[in-house]
């Protein structure tokens, strides 16, 4: 049985744009996983749109194929020296289910659309409450920084762990090995900045 395409994945067309790029420069599915990282057949779910991959993973795909993250909701790519992004324009998509162990129901919402060709990436993530054991690591090239509008979150490496309450801010160097959860039985939510350390 065919596995079930996700309608929202579908609907922004990240797989398909990942596919795109990378038959236009000429990598197969094993170049992509050397590059990035990434199982063959965790790049063939989400090019088939069956899952939606967390930033940390679009992040490594995108480096790969030499794009900014943001290209993956952009409806057409756009250079601007300033850039707006209306509230109505701006772009949810949650964490799906797949085979791979990273595992985990974060919601995201793209901040900025327009500018193809930047720094940083801004988002607003909603954080859901689970249990220590269920907490997934990610590492990836970069900085990041998250301020706590609501909720609480812990924030984990595999050497220090830290909460943070409405109002506390924290900055870190994303290659570090690290992982979020929201405390108690209510989600978080926060507005996190992802640097590549690259203009793409």
């Amino acid at each position: 049985m065919a596995k079930r395409i996700d309608p929202e994945v579908e609907d922004l067309g990240i797989g398909l744009k990942i596919r795109e790029l990378r038959q236009r420069r000429r990598y197969t599915l094993q170049d992509l996983s050397a590059k990035t990282g990434l199982s063959k057949p965790l790049l063939s779910q989400v090019e088939n749109g069956h899952v939606m991959p967390p930033v940390a993973t679009l992040l490594k795909i995108a480096r790969a194929l030499d794009v900014n993250i943001s290209y993956f909701f952009q409806e057409e790519e756009q250079e601007e020296k300033i850039a707006v992004t209306r509230a109505q324009e701006r772009r949810q998509f949650t964490r799906r289910s797949h085979q791979d162990a990273s595992e985990v129901g974060y919601v995201y919402e793209s901040l900025e659309l327009h500018k193809s060709r930047k720094h940083m990436e801004p988002l607003m993530v909603t954080f859901p409450p689970m249990e220590k054991k269920d907490m997934v690591f990610y590492s990836h090239d970069g900085e990041e920084f998250i301020h706590v509008l609501e909720g609480e979150i812990e924030f984990r490496t595999p050497d220090e762990v830290r909460t943070l309450k409405p109002g506390d801010s924290l900055y870190f160097e994303s290659d570090v090995s690290h992982a979020f959860r929201a405390l108690g039985d209510r989600e978080a939510r926060a507005l996190v900045v992802v640097y590549t350390g690259e203009r793409r």
